[in-house]
């Protein structure tokens, strides 16, 4: 590899960097891992890149970690300008546009009805009640439901952000019951832990199994599924944007997408 490249307190480097910009626990990991990986293989970027490629990495991966070698390389730049005309010849790979999976009511009925643990379905209740992400179910503590205003206040969300959420009468009902003593965390498992990201999820892929759901399910298709519900009554993008807390309304706009507000409308050549 390039002798401009090589840095044997690169972590250190990084770690560094990252934690002083406020990246999220969740890319710290990725791009520790991908740059640890990219050094280890001794290749240039695009000759990396194109190894990953090559192995039938998806184009997620392939994106993600050229963005961490970028974001270590602009740090090493600083040291060292000739790793500017290195960074100049890292290619962006495009995101596949896939359009979301999105449920039904129905479908989202089957999937409460379906699961008996108590606690699990007021989770999947609320993540569709609110579209609240997993992250946010795991880390939702008492304090942060006002009761008696009918919200959620969602703490320290992706990108750092603070936002609100309607609680649902419904929900509110289940919330009231599920713990006595209303201290810490809302979600505990039975050894009074938090619950991981991949326990929610197989939660949520477990009530769609039950259901009989033969879609891909995930405890983002219940946000996605709230936006696109809240899009088909009628509820302005607007407002979508900010319950959900994208930081533009453009990311809001796929569900337009998928809505079938406006698609049901027209009729198809078959009955005219």
């Amino acid at each position: 590899m390039n002798g401009a490249l090589n840095n044997s307190n690169w972590k250190d480097l990084l770690l560094n960097e990252l934690k002083l910009k406020g990246y999220s626990k969740k890319t710290v990991s990725a791009y520790v891992f991908h740059v640890s990986k990219f050094i280890e293989s001794g290749l240039n970027p695009r000759e990396f890149l194109l190894k990953l490629i090559n192995k039938g990495k998806s184009k997620e991966t392939v994106r993600v970690t050229g963005f961490a070698i970028k974001f270590y390389l602009s740090i090493k730049s600083k040291q060292n300008k000739e790793i500017n005309n290195i960074i100049e010849k890292i290619p962006n790979l495009k995101r596949d546009k896939k359009l979301p999976i999105i449920l039904s009511k129905k479908e989202i009925e089957n999937m409460i009805i379906s699961t008996k643990n108590f606690g699990h379905r007021t989770m999947i209740m609320l993540m569709y009640s609110s579209g609240m992400r997993a992250s946010e179910i795991i880390n939702l503590k008492w304090p942060d439901i006002d009761f008696n205003r009918n919200i959620i206040h969602i703490k320290l969300a992706k990108g750092n952000k603070d936002r609100i959420v309607m609680l649902s009468p419904k929900i509110k009902k289940n919330l009231i019951r599920l713990d006595i003593e209303k201290k810490g965390h809302v979600f505990k498992t039975n050894r009074n832990n938090k619950y991981s990201l991949r326990t929610i999820e197989l939660i949520v892929k477990k009530a769609a199994e039950k259901a009989g759901i033969k879609k891909k399910v995930t405890p983002h298709s219940l946000r996605h599924s709230f936006a696109t519900h809240l899009l088909e009554h009628g509820i302005d993008t607007r407002y979508i944007q900010k319950l959900l807390g994208h930081s533009n309304v453009r990311t809001t706009m796929v569900y337009t997408n998928v809505s079938k507000r406006d698609i049901s409308k027209i009729k198809s050549p078959i009955d005219f």
